[in-house]
């Protein structure tokens, strides 16, 4: 039951993971007390990762997009690392985007 609420409608694999891995991270976020000047961007790009993750079939430059946003964010907090590194692999489930 838990795991649906957490799949989203497609019930994709991928989704699951990427929506676990924020979650985690948002969860690290919020437990370190330490302010950094991009905290809030931080925050709103991982609200925008698992809102693509819930909605269905997310588009790979966007899920990249927020990421690289999270990284420069969070980037220099060691702590966070782990987490950070979560998500990245949780985003590289839904593939390369296409070369233009």
């Amino acid at each position: 039951m838990g795991q649906e609420r957490l799949t989203g409608s497609g019930g994709d694999p991928r989704a699951a993971e990427l929506r676990t891995a924020v979650s985690r991270l948002r969860r690290e976020l919020a437990g370190h007390r330490a302010e950094f000047p991009d905290r809030g961007i931080a925050e709103d790009e991982l609200a925008a990762l698992d809102s693509m993750a819930a909605g269905g079939a997310p588009e790979v430059p966007r899920l990249r997009r927020s990421l690289l946003l999270v990284a420069g964010a969070i980037g220099s907090v060691s702590a966070l690392a782990p987490g950070l590194r979560e998500v990245r692999n949780a985003v590289d489930l839904f593939g390369e985007s296409p070369k233009t």
